[in-house]
């Protein structure tokens, strides 16, 4: 459909003060009256869900927020490390966290039962938070509205050089790759893949919001993000024009649905204050908390009833894949493999 519109080890310790110059750090507290975290999601995104746990609890969070590099600092810091939890977006990450053995499965029935089985790890060592969908944007002045409808019309060649996406190896591009994969098959995946490359209006590049600007200056026409970039470029008023040019396009709602995606969090192995740590998890599935992530990130709430922000339900309901995200991070390796065999970036 479419919508208008501290306990370190050598090492440990020097990354450890490296990232303190930084600015960044875990505030002093007695082990198990405390939670610890790493986020790589920018501190305004969940803050305010934090503030609210500590309200509410008066169990504080204290927080190192990096956009890169915790995942390695957890691995250096190995079981010394004061991480409890870890945040982060896109199935890529959470996958790469259980790949390098830094979390520890977490068995919790408010969880279990607050987020479908399709949104968490089978063995409990990641759990989803909030979901995004992987939307196409077209031009409201030269795409008609139900001209386009599938993810497969991005590859159709009447798009021949209408057609604009960041990078083909970004997390978010192989996970809608790897979501194909497992649906259809390596084949058709490839076939796809191929077809938008032949349909690029530029070289891959920029964010998700790049590509939106890219429509509004006339460069191209077509291109995929995230629906919650739509609702941050509406509030920055050197973006909301961008924003204004194009309509949502939700694909595939006669067929799977929308690829979703999701921000998620994991328990780390050395989780000093578990307990604690638990009764964040907790907190972060519930009614309010869900309802906070989808106001202040314009982010579809996991937990089934919760209801969405003004904006969200303003883009209308659509159909949701629910294709297993644990398979989509199985297939994530063949998929990158696939990005640099038909030379997608170049």
């Amino acid at each position: 459909m479419c919508v208008r519109f501290p306990r370190l080890g050598r090492l440990a310790l020097g990354l450890a003060l490296l990232v303190g110059t930084l600015g960044l750090g875990v505030g002093p507290s007695r082990a198990g009256e405390e939670v610890n975290v790493y986020s790589t999601r920018q501190a305004f995104l969940i803050q305010p869900l934090f503030d609210a746990f500590t309200e509410r609890t008066g169990i504080p969070v204290n927080v190192v927020f990096a956009k890169e590099g915790l995942i390695e600092r957890l691995r250096a810091e190995g079981d010394n490390s004061p991480a409890d939890l870890v945040f982060t977006a896109d199935i890529g990450h959470l996958t790469d966290l259980v790949d390098l053995d830094v979390v520890q499965p977490v068995s919790n029935e408010t969880l279990e039962s607050a987020i479908p089985a399709s949104f968490r790890h089978p063995d409990g060592k990641w759990f989803g938070l909030t979901l995004r969908g992987r939307v196409i944007y077209a031009s409201n002045e030269r795409v008609p509205p139900g001209a386009v409808t599938t993810y497969d019309d991005l590859a159709d060649p009447r798009w021949k050089g209408r057609v604009c996406t960041r990078r083909g190896d970004h997390a978010y591009q192989v996970a809608l790759l790897a979501a194909m994969i497992a649906e259809k098959g390596e084949a058709a995946a490839r076939a796809w893949l191929e077809g938008v490359k032949a349909n690029l209006a530029r070289k891959p590049q920029g964010n998700d919001r790049a590509q939106v600007k890219a429509i509004k200056e006339g460069q191209c026409d077509l291109a995929l993000g995230n629906t919650y970039y739509m609702g941050k470029m509406l509030e920055d008023p050197e973006q909301r024009a961008w924003a204004e040019a194009v309509t949502i396009v939700f694909p595939d709602q006669d067929g799977a649905g929308t690829h979703m995606n999701l921000s998620g969090v994991a328990m780390t192995r050395s989780a000093p204050n578990r307990a604690m740590a638990i009764r964040l998890l907790e907190f972060l599935v519930s009614d309010e908390a869900q309802q906070m992530y989808a106001e202040i990130n314009h982010e579809y709430p996991i937990k089934a009833r919760v209801p969405w922000s003004d904006l969200l339900r303003s883009w209308g309901t659509f159909r949701m894949d629910t294709v297993d995200m644990d398979a989509v991070a199985r297939h994530r390796a063949r998929a990158l493999m696939m990005v640099n065999e038909v030379g997608y970036n170049n």
